[in-house]
């Protein structure tokens, strides 16, 4: 059996109507598009669900939907992507009492505001004391990026503080966090064209995009990354590459949402102002997702 907090953990995209509303009729089918899938558990509110624009009241009804079809032995993460460390903290806290059993806490990105490390390390270590619940760091701003030393010093220095998913900086520096902590801490992949790769490296799971649209697929590397079938596991890899190199970028979610409803699972709308995709884009999303 997987433990509690590692294998494929889809982050489920948010699907909006015209009016920028939840529909909740989707976003039950794919959550349980994705656990019938074999996935490990759930993650709401984070980038694919377009976390930022998600008020607290929105992520504590999606997670009480989420615990329908995520059970005790599997993982409810919630993205918390605030701004400073007292709304993260209030955002944590609902997450905490809406039954997630992990957050997963994006350092702050807006530029003139990043702080030093000591501020991201006082931002973690406050989240930890006030919220007290699983700690994954989002590693995912590019002006504000959590080192490996940094994450080891959390690691050892606040009591909930326990992964990070490594968004920056791709495959090289998922290596370098598992380097510098080893097993101490967990290490997320989440270079969605190089998902096995990193499982093969020693991953302990992956919370990314790729997982909410091929979770089969995803769950499939990850068994074969722990069965020792390399040759399987960079197959499925392969197929999946050049599908998801027109996928990347600004605007990520509204090309994600168009790929979904080229695979026949629309999901609606994005929130404004994420509203237009160019033609060409949608013809090479189009062309890529239906060879």
């Amino acid at each position: 059996m997987v433990k509690k907090f590692e294998g494929c953990i889809p982050p489920i995209v948010t699907p909006f109507d015209e009016n920028g509303e939840i529909n909740e009729s989707i976003l039950r089918r794919e959550m349980e598009y994705c656990m019938k899938a074999g996935s490990h558990g759930l993650s709401v509110g984070g980038s694919t669900g377009e976390g930022p624009t998600l008020r607290d009241e929105e992520l504590e009804r999606m997670l009480k939907i989420g615990r329908e079809y995520v059970g005790p032995d599997q993982t409810l993460v919630c993205g918390v992507m605030r701004m400073c460390t007292r709304d993260a903290v209030r955002t944590g806290l609902v997450a905490k009492a809406a039954g997630a059993d992990a957050i997963m806490v994006t350092p702050t990105a807006y530029n003139v505001l990043v702080p030093n490390a000591e501020g991201m390390f006082d931002f973690y270590s406050t989240i930890s004391k006030e919220v007290q619940l699983p700690i994954i760091i989002y590693n995912v701003i590019p002006q504000n990026t959590i080192y490996p030393d940094l994450f080891h010093r959390l690691l050892n220095e606040t009591d909930h503080v326990m992964g990070i998913k490594q968004s920056v900086g791709g495959i090289a520096a998922l290596y370098a966090d598992l380097m510098e902590v080893g097993t101490q801490g967990r290490v997320y992949a989440a270079t969605d064209d190089m998902i096995y790769s990193c499982f093969n490296f020693g991953a302990a799971g992956a919370i990314s995009a790729i997982l909410a649209v091929f979770p089969k697929e995803c769950v499939e590397m990850w068994e074969c990354a722990q069965n020792g079938d390399h040759a399987k596991g960079l197959a499925i890899q392969a197929s999946l590459y050049k599908k998801w190199q027109v996928l990347g970028g600004n605007q990520f979610p509204i090309r994600l949402k168009y790929a979904l409803k080229v695979l026949g699972r629309d999901c609606g709308y994005c929130r404004s102002p994420i509203t237009y995709l160019p033609e060409e884009e949608k013809k090479a999303i189009r062309e890529a997702f239906e060879n």
